[in-house]
């Protein structure tokens, strides 16, 4: 259920209305907009009467939310998410960038790329130090070791760093070394994890589900929301379908359908979509035109020795070519790159 004040309600007037919302049994939930204020009101009471709200001083208008996703649709928050980390932000008139290795390899590696990163513009460094791999036998990848090496190599680049998250004993260790925590697709509904990322004060990126709809996406997202962290980025990274001509099919239209739906910033992850480097260059065109609010795009100075993913590597020079085309297509719709 949504209430939407009046106009400049005084501040005890919102205070009233929430404590009859708690006396029912409700999760509150509240969202401070330039001139109204709107509250969430989280619970599953078919029978509940609205008008025992609708009659408060300082209330508009009070009406149910038809969605299962209350705090990631644009009926609690019509206006976007914008996040805001140090000097960077997500979700506004800027596309944001995200790029590195698959896997932090070595202090070489991840050093020389992170230089690759600057000097392309981009503000942060994206690089695997835990990695879930279909195959028990593939690099796993390198620990806390590779945190460390990434935090320093960012750190010296004045980038910050995604990193990816798998499981609930490894959120202490991560967040001592990365400013956005990334959740992979295949842990998009794992719950657990998702109530405990609620809990922490750091951004979260959460990749769709291989075969996950929008709707099951969004309520993911849903679960950090409710624990408290309104820090949330979707990203579209491909889904799984009948198509084997790529690695993943990938749903260019969830752009516009989540903007549409949820006011929570979406980016596109074309290498992982594609799996194929001569494809991701014209994916991340697109999805730039189609209005993602940033990319992530995986690199490396010599794919054909890398330990996960070198196919679908752009080497550094093909990725500054892409960041450069893609400036252009930002300006011509009216965003910076």
């Amino acid at each position: 259920m949504v209430v939407i004040l009046q106009k400049n309600a005084a501040e005890s007037q919102v205070e009233n209305v929430v404590k009859h919302l708690e006396s029912f049994g409700f999760q509150i939930n509240i969202s401070v907009g330039a001139e109204r204020t709107i509250i969430g009101a989280i619970g599953v009471k078919p029978n509940f009467d609205t008008r025992n709200i609708s009659v408060l001083d300082g209330v508009e208008e009070v009406y149910r939310v038809t969605t299962p996703y209350k705090l990631a649709g644009r009926s609690f928050q019509e206006h976007n998410t914008v996040i805001k980390i140090k000097d960077v932000e997500i979700g506004g008139s800027h596309v944001a960038m995200m790029s590195g290795p698959c896997s932090v390899e070595s202090e070489e590696q991840i050093f020389k790329l992170a230089k690759v990163v600057a000097d392309s513009g981009a503000k942060i460094l994206r690089g695997g130090a835990f990695k879930p791999r279909t195959s028990p036998y593939a690099f796993q990848g390198l620990g806390e070791e590779g945190l460390k090496l990434m935090r320093a190599a960012a750190d010296q680049y004045n980038l910050l760093v995604i990193t990816e998250v798998m499981q609930i004993e490894q959120i202490e260790l991560i967040y001592k070394y990365s400013d956005i925590f990334q959740v992979g697709a295949r842990n998009m509904q794992n719950f657990s994890l998702l109530k405990e990322l609620g809990k922490i004060d750091k951004t979260i990126m959460l990749k769709r589900g291989i075969a996950a709809t929008i709707e099951e996406w969004l309520m993911s997202a849903e679960y950090i929301l409710a624990g408290g962290n309104k820090d949330v980025i979707l990203c579209e990274r491909g889904i799984r379908t009948f198509e084997n001509a790529t690695r993943n099919t990938f749903d260019l239209s969830a752009i516009p359908v989540i903007h549409k739906k949820s006011h929570l910033p979406i980016i596109a992850d074309p290498s992982h979509a594609t799996g194929l480097r001569d494809q991701v260059p014209p994916m991340a065109r697109a999805a730039v035109a189609a209005g993602a609010d940033g990319f992530m795009i995986e690199i490396h100075h010599d794919p054909e020795a890398a330990l996960s993913d070198g196919p679908q590597a752009l080497l550094p020079s093909t990725y500054l070519k892409l960041m450069e085309e893609c400036r252009l297509i930002a300006q011509a719709i009216g965003r910076t790159l």
